[in-house]
């Protein structure tokens, strides 16, 4: 989040950061705990429509394909963004550049809910690209055929009978291309793929980023 702030502050982008927003529960749902969710629904839409604003713009493809496509549900109808798109067109407008370069192998992974739900493939891809000096390679599986991390179906918090867990199946996938880093635009993908880098003992070779990241690091 930190990286999007400098991002959209190096632009000149005018925002604000709700200080009363919860969660949006969506976990919850996919769980199973639908009153949960609703209840927790219907207090951030209500907390946000006291506001005056253009776009929502989303760190998280979770929040993104919640806000954007289940909020509607709630009376909560807005022009929802990720910030993945918001900052390639930054740099399609000439209102940020990355300078400085990192030469390194970047293999991206695609978030289930921002790929597979919501036909974004392209723009992380671009912002990634945009980076001086960084050369984007593709896992097996990819795009529109991308493996989950398993955040998105509770993993984070589950433990599953399973003779390898899907993010170590991920992992080692991504591991497969040799990349010096492997680059995520969603926060639940971060933390599962760093925890399947530490699994298989790759901390001292491999990093994990968010392509926000890559971009602020590249901002003089």
């Amino acid at each position: 989040m930190r990286s999007v702030v400098k991002i959209l502050k190096a632009a000149g982008v005018s925002f604000g950061v709700m200080a009363e927003e919860r969660c949006h529960a969506e976990v919850g749902r996919r769980l199973g705990e639908e009153y949960l969710y609703q209840t927790v629904a219907k207090e951030n839409v209500e907390a946000i429509n006291q506001y005056r604003f253009t776009k929502v713009i989303t760190h998280c493809p979770h929040c993104f394909n919640t806000i954007k496509n289940e909020f509607p549900q709630f009376g909560g109808t807005y022009e929802v963004l990720h910030h993945s798109v918001v900052i390639r067109e930054l740099i399609a407008a000439g209102r940020i550049t990355p300078t400085k370069r990192t030469e390194a192998r970047v293999a991206f992974h695609d978030s289930c809910y921002l790929g597979r739900y919501n036909g974004i493939m392209e723009a992380p891809r671009a912002v990634a690209r945009a980076v001086p000096g960084l050369t984007l390679v593709e896992p097996p599986r990819n795009r529109e055929r991308g493996l989950c991390c398993g955040g998105g179906g509770g993993h984070m918090w589950m433990e599953v009978p399973a003779e390898k867990r899907v993010n170590i199946i991920r992992v080692e996938e991504l591991l497969g291309v040799k990349p010096d880093v492997i680059g995520t635009a969603c926060p639940f993908c971060l933390a599962m793929v760093d925890l399947g880098r530490k699994v298989k003992e790759a901390e001292a070779t491999v990093q994990v980023k968010d392509v926000s990241e890559l971009i602020a690091e590249s901002l003089e």
